[in-house]
């Protein structure tokens, strides 16, 4: 509306009124606006300074629970909640907050039981093994036992495979080799789940891993081992297709995907590739990854063609059109993405956001 000269003001009552309505809902709009970017503002410096935890105190779930029960306009129960329950953004498997850190025992611990023991028995010289006062010849009485942790380097070995030959004026019988993973290959078995625990558990990247064999004195390329993955990949798709049918016996299936970077001879740079997780329920506790080049559709739409069920993402739009009556799968929603936006809104707007967030943690409790 147009700025207003008080000195110029109209004498009629309801204009006046009109007036009062119009700048009251002016001031709304821009108090709203202002939250919305003291929020923003709040988000990008939390994010500066890497705050991502979005849990509450105890105090403010206390207060969150008066409000609550205010709106509800019911008596709580108090045995549902535990006191100072922890509603970070993934609570079930976290200690709450209300929980006393667990002591750690003081002292040195025991050295791992499992391990080999290799006894190192240090004696003394003959000649300490008489008493320089009486004379007499010591007596062993007793053992004083400390321990240590030693380390013994991985090695590198040639295993020659001899097959005899065996022959008599008509025929010549050679005895036959076992398998290997990969027939004519210089890689054994071991050597391959070498690289592969390597490169996949401890992110060891090929390029490092070649440095790691130089040092022991063996050259294996980077490019090698690139063609071993390759081919166990194959080797290992039906125990893949066997977990992706575990996978699908399960009720709900959970999903999200996340970023990660491809090389592209083709690009002077790093492309972004997707992975995509399958996660399956209790009954069925497999996680199944699967790899595609791009966000799009037709990665998620292949691999979960054939289930049926519930399926567990966010709101990325590609999901949208699965769940269609015709496709069989029934969306379910991901509580930490709604309580996302209600933590957002939650300096601006306590009154409405408080109780929201504490029945979410008294579903969070339940769950956990």
């Amino acid at each position: 509306m147009p700025s207003l000269d008080p000195n110029t003001l109209p004498k009629d009552v309801q204009v006046l009124h009109r007036i009062v309505l119009d700048l009251c809902e002016q001031l709304r709009h821009e108090s709203t606006e202002k939250d919305k970017y003291r929020s923003l503002l709040r988000e990008l410096l939390e994010a500066q300074h890497n705050r991502k935890s979005e849990q509450l105190s105890k105090e403010q779930l206390d207060l969150f629970e008066t409000l609550w029960k205010a709106t509800a306009n019911a008596e709580v129960d108090e045995s549902d909640v535990a006191e100072g329950d922890d509603i970070d953004d993934d609570p079930p498997g976290g200690q709450k907050s209300g929980d006393k850190p667990s002591q750690r025992r003081r002292g040195r611990q025991p050295l791992a039981r499992h391990l080999k023991r290799e006894r190192i028995v240090h004696d003394l010289a003959e000649s300490e093994k008489h008493c320089a006062c009486c004379g007499k010849d010591l007596r062993l009485i007793a053992e004083e036992i400390s321990e240590h942790y030693e380390y013994i380097p991985a090695s590198l070995k040639v295993i020659q495979d001899v097959c005899l030959k065996y022959a008599c004026e008509c025929t010549v019988k050679t005895a036959s080799k076992p398998p290997q993973p990969i027939e004519k290959s210089t890689a054994g078995a071991s050597l391959l789940a070498q690289v592969i625990v390597s490169k996949f558990t401890d992110h060891q990247p090929l390029h490092r891993q070649e440095k790691m064999f130089e040092r022991h004195g063996v050259e294996i390329s980077r490019k090698t081992m690139g063609g071993w993955l390759a081919q166990c990949a194959d080797l290992l798709a039906p125990l893949y297709q066997a977990m992706k049918k575990e996978l699908f016996g399960s009720k709900v299936i959970g999903t999200d995907d996340t970023g990660v970077k491809v090389l592209d001879r083709k690009l002077p740079f790093a492309r972004i590739g997707r992975i995509w997780p399958y996660v399956g329920d209790a009954h069925h506790p497999v996680i199944v990854y699967d790899y595609t080049p791009t966000r799009g559709r037709a990665g998620p739409a292949r691999f979960l063609q054939g289930y049926t069920g519930y399926l567990q993402a966010d709101a990325y739009s590609v999901y949208d059109a699965f769940f269609k009556p015709a496709r069989g799968l029934i969306e379910v929603g991901c509580w930490m993405h709604a309580r996302r936006y209600a933590f957002k809104a939650l300096e601006s707007d306590r009154q409405h956001m408080g109780p929201v967030l504490h029945l979410i943690a008294r579903l969070y409790a339940v769950e956990q």
